[in-house]
């Protein structure tokens, strides 16, 4: 058995931190990431600098990636709009990830549009990118529970899946953005969108924010989940979302999984050292628990 990791510590989880995380070593976070087996990696977002400062040197970092075939190690900008595509289409960027909100209230505070809006702006991305030869995919935001305007249908998940399928992305995430999923949930939102749009592979994307992501990674893991997002630390967290704290983290899904027989690729050792670099870097702890308590048997 086994599943793909998508490491999304230098967009997702350097984008809510305060000051700002150095090119360098972002780009040494995803040289770590690659070393411990990292094959899909979210390296920058391309958007209004003024708006996430922190993704300020997209440019600057996608011009100092190690060069890799997208068939060796995946590089993944997130970006909004036709803009953020085009800037994204000139870079090395392999694979281009939009963003499909769920809520009219978290897409007006996160992109400036309604949820019927960031659907149409997802499906111009995905043209985009496959008339440029790269790939793409899109994330249904707040697809489990919004900030804004509460509960969300798995229906209203469903539908949007439906109509994003139909343009052909590589897969369709379904983001936990504030961190409010429990596994029943999980199961009962993916049974929606995997009857609604068949033949493309869910992915999962978890923040930690009430304790219940890594259980929320067994439960897709369980449903047939193709991929899941996890950040290096525990980091991360959504400007726009009141209260989002960090994505699950990779080392704390690792070991869950590779103590249950799961093969992902990745090496535990390397994903620990990675985060306890990282907390330095910071000068903080950081959320995630294996990192601290270590692997076992040690």
């Amino acid at each position: 058995m086994q599943i793909e990791i998508v490491e999304v510590a230098a967009r997702d989880g350097l984008q809510n931190e305060p000051g700002f995380f150095p090119t360098a070593d972002k780009l040494e976070l995803i040289e770590r990431a690659i070393a411990a087996g990292s094959r899909r990696i979210e390296v920058a977002s391309f958007v209004h600098p003024g708006r996430v400062p922190q993704m300020a040197d997209a440019e600057a970092v996608c011009a100092d990636l190690p060069k890799r075939s997208p068939q060796d190690v995946t590089y993944i900008g997130l970006v909004l709009n036709k803009r953020g595509a085009l800037r994204a289409l000139e870079t090395q960027i392999h694979e281009l990830g939009a963003v499909i909100s769920a809520s009219d209230g978290f897409g007006a505070r996160n992109q400036g549009r309604s949820s019927d809006e960031t659907l149409e702006d997802a499906i111009e991305i995905i043209r985009l990118a496959k008339e440029r030869g790269r790939s793409a995919q899109a994330t249904i935001s707040v697809a489990f529970g919004c900030p804004f305007d509460g509960e969300i249908a798995p229906a209203r998940v469903a539908e949007l899946a439906r109509k994003v399928a139909a343009a052909g992305p590589r897969e369709i995430a379904l983001g936990d953005t504030i961190g409010v999923a429990v596994p029943s949930q999980v199961k009962t939102v993916m049974a929606a969108v995997k009857a609604a749009a068949p033949a493309i592979p869910i992915r999962l994307h978890f923040h930690d924010t009430r304790n219940t992501a890594v259980a929320n990674a067994w439960a897709g893991f369980e449903a047939g989940a193709a991929t899941l997002d996890a950040s290096l630390g525990g980091i991360g967290g959504c400007p726009f979302a009141p209260n989002a704290t960090g994505n699950v983290a990779t080392e704390d899904v690792q070991y869950m999984l590779q103590r249950s027989g799961i093969e992902t690729g990745l090496k535990l050792e390397k994903l620990i050292d990675t985060a306890r670099w990282l907390s330095q870097k910071m000068a903080r702890g950081l959320p995630g628990l294996v990192s601290r308590a270590g692997s076992f048997p040690n």
